[in-house]
């Protein structure tokens, strides 16, 4: 089968295309954006997981592998080792999917009387168990073609910018519990850093535009700092060194927690084909096509390997990040040989847990400014998916009930009280929920349901 041809550099508004090599200054500027955009979404995860099994001293540790085996998986899935690897510039860290499921075995296991040891013990477990079902479902991803349509994944991928625009927005005004007063001041500081990155990346100066997240988090963080928002403390008594120890708590399995690891594991792999799908629209490569499903299929066989590499290395499932993907758009660098660079922070920071805590010394508001934009521009490439396509009467339903009932959940999550608590940890996700609709109805309406010409 022919190859569709790739989006010229000029209609995709790249600077670098995929396989194109930046200079030494050029790629580290690039991924540093990558690390800033995406190291507290990395570490989030593990954090919630942490507090809420209360994991107490084993928390650091925890924090330090996820961002080591970030690195490495985010170095295996952009540079492709055999059928291993997306090829695509794409980072690898926890979905908040997973974080539901583990915190109920963890909760269970821990009303049994067992250790924060043994807890993770059974969280790993279930997760090197539950990474083999993603490992095999990218085996015949590719017959898939049916499901995998541009109203699937262009709906999922619009699904998942606009959901993650609540996080944003919380982040602005500085967390739920913020007052008026301190809110109106956050939220001035975090549309400040939308300014600055809005203003640069618009901008034709080449080193001003790809600086442009970057300069936002420095200036927000600057005037934070000057009006008192920077909480230094952050840094007292975390250890200057995290060596890895593969298995440090042992591994253990329970049939009656591991099938939500398994839906979770089974919705991953369409987030990933989402996330996989824009990232080829913003690098101008096809999203059709042998190589387009060439590369979903190694970008979900890396998740799985990744995902039971970081069960061995004592931290929670790997999946593609579609923080990046923003992070492509608004610097217009979409090579893949970022990725080396991306990993050498990422460990790097994973070694020296100092160096990863000075990172959460970055206030909510600047997070918050900097991830509007890059959250909407993942929302804006779903459209673009959706808008690259003529609608038959059967798409246009499929796009409704996908993108209507997954924002539904993000908007009304008291919706899915009534399902048992297992159906609605993993559905409370708007994505999850929104790929699973789009899915089904692509599956039962009928084909002959054609738009009127």
């Amino acid at each position: 089968m022919s190859q569709p041809n790739r989006l010229p550099k000029d209609a995709t508004g790249l600077v670098y295309g995929l396989e194109d090599r930046p200079d030494f200054a050029a790629s580290l500027v690039g991924a540093i954006q990558h690390v800033l955009a995406s190291v507290v979404a990395i570490v989030m995860p593990t954090l919630v997981i942490g507090q809420a099994l209360e994991l107490g001293d084993q928390i650091p540790h925890l924090i330090s592998m996820s961002l080591i085996v970030s690195g490495i998986g985010t170095f295996i899935q952009s540079h492709r080792f055999g059928p291993v690897g997306s090829g695509l510039l794409s980072l690898q860290g926890t979905s908040f999917s997973f974080v539901g499921p583990i915190i109920a075995a963890g909760t269970a296991s821990k009303a049994s009387g067992h250790t924060s040891e043994q807890i993770l013990a059974l969280i790993f477990g279930l997760c090197l168990a539950g990474c083999l079902v993603e490992i095999c479902i990218s085996q015949f991803i590719t017959s898939l073609k049916r499901i995998i349509t541009p109203a699937v994944t262009g709906s999922v991928i619009t699904v998942i910018g606009l959901s993650l625009i609540k996080i944003s927005f919380t982040d602005l005004i500085g967390g739920e519990q913020s007052s008026s007063a301190s809110g109106l001041t956050n939220m001035m500081v975090g549309l400040l850093v939308v300014a600055v990155i809005v203003w640069l990346s618009v901008l034709e100066n080449f080193w001003l535009r790809i600086m442009g997240v970057m300069a936002g988090v420095i200036v927000g963080f600057a005037v934070s700092w000057f009006v008192g928002m920077v909480d230094f403390t952050q840094l007292d008594g975390n250890a200057w060194l995290a060596v890895p120890q593969p298995l440090k708590y042992g591994l253990d399995f329970d049939w009656v927690y591991f099938v939500p690891i398994i839906l979770v594991y089974l919705i991953t792999t369409i987030e990933t084909t989402g996330d996989l799908t824009a990232n080829s629209v913003i690098s101008g490569e096809p999203v059709v096509g042998d190589l387009y499903l060439s590369r979903i299929k190694g970008g979900v066989l890396g998740d799985g390997i990744n995902s039971g590499l970081a069960a061995l290395l004592n931290t929670f499932p790997n999946t593609t990040f579609s923080q990046n993907n923003g992070v492509i758009q608004v610097t217009g660098i979409a090579s893949r040989h970022l990725a080396g660079y991306i990993a050498v922070i990422l460990i790097t920071l994973g070694l020296f847990p100092v160096l990863g805590s000075a990172l959460r010394l970055i206030p909510r508001p600047v997070l918050g400014g900097a991830t509007l934009v890059l959250f909407g521009s993942i929302a804006v490439a779903g459209i673009r998916i959706l808008a690259s396509q003529p609608f038959t009467r059967k798409q246009i339903f499929v796009v409704a009930l996908s993108i209507g009932c997954g924002l539904g959940v993000a908007m009304v999550p008291e919706v899915l009280q009534p399902l048992p608590s297992s159906l609605a940890n993993v559905f409370e996700s708007p994505i999850t929920t929104s790929g699973v609709i789009a899915i089904l109805a692509t599956l039962l309406l009928p084909d002959d349901c054609q738009a009127d010409s």
